[in-house]
């Protein structure tokens, strides 16, 4: 593997700029190139056959541009497809999911852990498997899809987001769990009213944990940049360009410049 190759980057739609910061954030010397299929967004709400489909094709696309390292920033594409993505391409891959688990554990007190997710995330059941080995997790999944609507909406605040919201968590809050992973990739950009709602509780975002499981595998194989130079970006959606430059600009201040056509 080259290491002067890019990190390539797979989300669904736009959560995923939330694992590309916490990339750059800890990674600030690599290239980045990122590919959201926002046509096809939300995978949420999909079978996991046809989510499988659609992110095999986009991580092949990735593979060709010769990346040395495949982020897979998005839960719902992670319980479709890990294994085959593992078995598939000869670079390695990172997902969110195993990363977010470690950090629960590691995190909380009572053990009593919940996860907020897409309904395709919850129905795979992959947060149970991967709390498979920590017997003494309880955990708790709630669903949460209009999270998604709100954020690709650009809305990050208001009475109908904090309504939902209140809906959403209340079985958590009965749970009286202590940990909350964020279990999908948008919803680090609704930390204001989900801290709101579920109170004293400690947040995992499985963006910051998948982009501290990139960081050291990259080291591990000593493909990291370690001298200062300009990175680059590169932007990459199956919808609407000038779309997704708007609402990565107002989700992602600064980030995001010219954004390519991928179809």
């Amino acid at each position: 593997m080259n290491p002067q190759a890019p990190i390539g980057i797979f989300d669904s739609g736009f959560g995923g700029l939330t694992v590309a910061r916490a990339v750059l954030d800890q990674l600030p010397y690599e290239d980045v190139l990122y590919l959201g299929d926002t046509a096809r967004a939300p995978y949420g709400e999909k079978p996991l056959a046809e989510v499988r489909e659609y992110a095999l094709e986009c991580l092949d696309h990735l593979v060709e541009q010769d990346v040395k390292l495949l982020v897979i920033a998005c839960n719902s594409a992670s319980s479709a497809v890990l294994r085959d993505a593992r078995e598939r391409y000869p670079v390695p891959v990172v997902e969110v999911i195993l990363p977010a688990a470690r950090r629960a554990v590691a995190a909380t007190g009572t053990g009593r852990v919940g996860v907020i997710c897409t309904e395709a995330t919850a129905t795979s059941l992959s947060y149970d498997d991967a709390f498979a080995a920590a017997p003494q997790v309880e955990l708790h999944t709630a669903a949460c899809p209009r999270f998604v609507e709100f954020v690709e909406a650009g809305i990050t605040g208001g009475p109908e987001l904090l309504a939902c919201a209140e809906e959403y968590l209340k079985p958590l809050q009965v749970a009286d769990i202590d940990t909350l992973i964020l279990g999908c990739t948008h919803y680090p950009l609704l930390t204001g009213v989900i801290s709101y709602v579920i109170g004293d509780v400690t947040l995992v975002s499985s963006a910051e944990e998948c982009a501290k499981e990139a960081y050291a595998v990259l080291t591990r194989l000593g493909l990291v940049h370690e001298t200062p130079r300009r990175s680059s970006t590169r932007f990459l959606t199956t919808g609407s360009p000038d779309q997704f430059a708007r609402l990565g600009q107002r989700l992602m201040p600064g980030m995001i410049n010219i954004v390519e056509q991928f179809s």
